[in-house]
């Protein structure tokens, strides 16, 4: 069997520069499933969703164990390579292959045969590959379909060593969900999905010649894959209205894990596409003597009246948590001292260390802003994350560098509490802002006038006993949630994999325990999406 090729020096370093500033940047990243990944030797072909840029590519060089794969060879669009920038020395110093696109010369036609040539040498070496088979990374909600590149290369690989008895190549297939991909502190969920192996023996039909209705149905194979495991909507009213139904279901505080969260919001996505899409069929039908069924109606009408729940919450700027659990007045001015006081102390705490956090904060704020004026939100967004940790990072070791040379006496020193007083200022900030957001949640509770409190929890009641029927009874969901996730797993819940970690207390970024996987560190609960215009 191969052996793979050799790991780069440059590699093993953006490897482990970026596994740290992912994890600062990103709050909770959870990996499924890396036991079903192909050890270094094996030709794999690694094939993910593409949302988010080159921090897809970064996350999943870094959610890939080193142990069962040396390196994970990647391709980025050709008009990447060859600049004066840090982002294309980081893409060719990484051993990543240029792809060609179409839309970058004019709609003509490209000649990619040497990239291919590359990445079958590759693969026949033993190495893993990257391919983004959307073809661009996009900021939508729904995965586009997938191009037919992925399945004409493991044709091809197959088709050069068909006399190689012992050859086998695997597609696996990943899905990528970013619960606000662009936001600082967000949570992301990485989940591998299992392998697809093919042999020149077992899979005749992908030899050449090919039958062009076989690489479309192994490319349908791998959509179907990725899609199965991550959000894919129509929308982002779909992703709105289906979180505020996981929401309902699961209130606030349940011991859910992030791959749990992800497939109970996905569950209620697909209910809300399958009705959606039966409706706009049969509008298009020729047979209009077609009627709309019950269930499609009324499961629209809970869409709908999920959304106008959610634009109320917000306009009053209160949780769903708080309807679902009314507090007295008593219960409410105790939480709302305790949280100030909580902030209070807890920002204090963490002034020396956010000076040292507003350099990195201004620039890449203003680096963010400048670049959002360079397009639509469609072309741009899908890009914050990267100029982010890009800028983030710069700015971080700038600032590191500036200490040691302020303090060159002692400068051994300063190296090393430098970089602690910032990671312990930012997982006691994380805090500080969740207690504020807290307070005016409750602050603003006390804003509400009790009739207008009381026809809210009316609606609530509604929507939950509609939600529990289709939860239960039509899409098999358990019918004690708070029960159920506790007892599959809950320590999955916050940022806990180890004893160590149970016990590090503030002591560990990673520890930090939200009630909520919607949360961001913002004074504010995000909740909708930009625009897509």
């Amino acid at each position: 069997m191969p052996k793979g090729s050799t790991t780069p020096w440059s590699y093993i370093l953006v490897r482990l520069l970026f596994k740290f500033v992912l994890k600062i940047f990103y709050g909770t990243i959870v990996v499924e499933n890396a036991e079903l990944i192909p050890k270094t030797g094996q030709p794999c072909i690694v094939c993910a969703n593409h949302p988010n840029s080159l921090t897809d590519a970064l996350l999943l060089v870094t959610s890939m164990p080193s142990r069962t794969r040396n390196m994970l060879r990647l391709t980025a669009k050709s008009t990447q390579f060859g600049h004066r920038t840090f982002t294309s020395w980081l893409i060719e110093s990484a051993g990543t292959v240029p792809i060609k696109r179409r839309k970058d010369h004019n709609n003509s036609d490209v000649d990619n045969s040497q990239a291919m040539n590359k990445l079958m040498d590759a693969l026949e070496l033993g190495d893993a590959v990257c391919v983004f088979p959307e073809g661009a990374s996009r900021y939508h909600p729904t995965i586009a379909p997938l191009k037919t590149g992925v399945a004409r290369l493991v044709s091809d690989v197959l088709s050069r060593n068909r006399d190689d008895p012992n050859f086998s190549i695997s597609i696996l297939t990943c899905s990528i969900t970013y619960m606000h991909r662009q936001h600082f502190r967000s949570d992301v969920l990485v989940t591998f999905n299992p392998p697809i192996t093919f042999t020149p023996k077992d899979n005749p039909e992908l030899l050449a010649p090919v039958q062009y209705d076989e690489i479309r149905a192994l490319t349908a194979q791998m959509q179907q894959q990725i899609s199965s495991r991550t959000i894919d909507s129509p929308s982002w009213e779909f992703v709105r209205s289906a979180k505020m139904a996981t929401r309902i279901y699961a209130p606030l505080g349940t011991l859910m894990s992030l791959g749990d969260y992800v497939r109970i919001t996905r569950t209620f996505v697909e209910a809300f596409k399958a009705s959606d899409d039966t409706l706009e069929s049969k509008r298009t039908a020729e047979d209009q003597s077609i009627e709309f069924t019950r269930e499609d109606i009324e499961l629209n009408q809970l869409r709908r009246d999920l959304k106008n729940y959610q634009d109320r919450l917000v306009h009053w700027g209160i949780k769903d948590d708080r309807i679902a659990h009314p507090l007295s007045l008593r219960t409410v001015t105790m939480r709302m001292v305790i949280r100030l006081t909580w902030f209070i102390c807890l920002f204090t705490i963490s002034l020396p260390g956010l000076v040292l956090w507003t350099p990195v904060f201004i620039t890449t704020f203003i680096a963010v802003r400048n670049f959002k004026r360079t397009g639509p939100v469609w072309d741009t967004f899908d890009e914050i994350a990267q100029y982010k940790l890009v800028y983030g990072l710069f700015s971080g070791l700038s600032v590191w560098a500036a200490c040691i040379l302020f303090t060159l006496p002692s400068a051994a020193i300063t190296t090393i509490i430098v970089p602690a007083m910032m990671w312990m200022t930012l997982r006691w900030t994380e805090d500080a802002v969740s207690a504020f957001r807290a307070f005016m949640a409750l602050a603003r509770l006390l804003c509400v006038g009790k009739e207008t409190l009381k026809e809210i929890r009316m609606t609530r009641q509604d929507l939950h006993s509609r939600l529990m029927n289709l939860a239960v009874g039509t899409l098999g969901l358990p019918d004690d949630p708070e029960k159920f996730f506790v007892e599959r797993g809950g320590k999955q819940k916050g940022r806990v994999r180890s004893t160590w970690d149970s016990g590090a207390k503030y002591f560990s970024v990673r520890r930090r325990r939200k009630r909520d996987w919607n949360e961001t560190l913002r004074l504010y609960d995000q909740v909708d999406y930009p625009e897509e215009g």
